[in-house]
């Protein structure tokens, strides 16, 4: 037997995410873009999960975060989909939209195609909400191939709402 057998994997970001949630009685919310409903599913695979995860919105076109997310058209005119005040605005609308404690979003360019000198491939923000009014949006540059960065914006995301949530104690 090699050293790895021995040892006790580590729960993921998800189930670490979902027992701090469902210990506390607290709900989260999602509007996902680039990462296209990835948040969502890692947070369901988790059993339990009903008692915490109450929804999400997959906000792939700028339509569906103007009317269902309520984003702002200025907004989106002055800064583009993919920028800090749109992941801002999506988290919190999501967490309204849904009446949670918390509230994640993400906005990014995937890959390959989309990205431009100024906002280029892997280039995401993801916004995070709560109850109390506080916001964080962090900024990130992924280097990976489509499926890379959606993923990385995945597991980021779930990080930052640990890291919020087990603050707010």
């Amino acid at each position: 037997m090699d050293d790895t057998t021995h040892r006790a994997q580590q729960p993921t970001l998800e189930f670490r995410v979902g027992s701090l949630l469902r210990e506390r009685g607290q709900t989260i919310s999602l509007a996902e873009s680039c990462t296209g409903g990835l948040i969502a599913h890692l947070l369901t695979n988790v059993p339990g999960s009903s008692g915490y995860m109450m929804g999400g919105v997959v906000a792939y076109d700028n339509a569906v975060k103007l009317g269902l997310l309520q984003v702002a058209e200025s907004t989106l005119i002055a800064y583009g989909a993919v920028s800090e005040p749109v992941a801002l605005e999506m988290a919190v609308s999501a967490r309204a939209l849904f009446d949670t404690d918390y509230a994640l979003s993400v906005t990014g360019i995937a890959g390959p195609g989309g990205g431009t000198p100024e906002k280029p491939v892997g280039l995401t923000y993801i916004g995070y909400a709560s109850r109390d009014g506080q916001t964080v949006v962090r900024r990130y540059m992924w280097d990976g191939d489509r499926e890379a960065n959606k993923t990385a914006s995945a597991q980021a995301a779930l990080a930052l709402l640990l890291e919020q949530v087990a603050r707010s104690e």
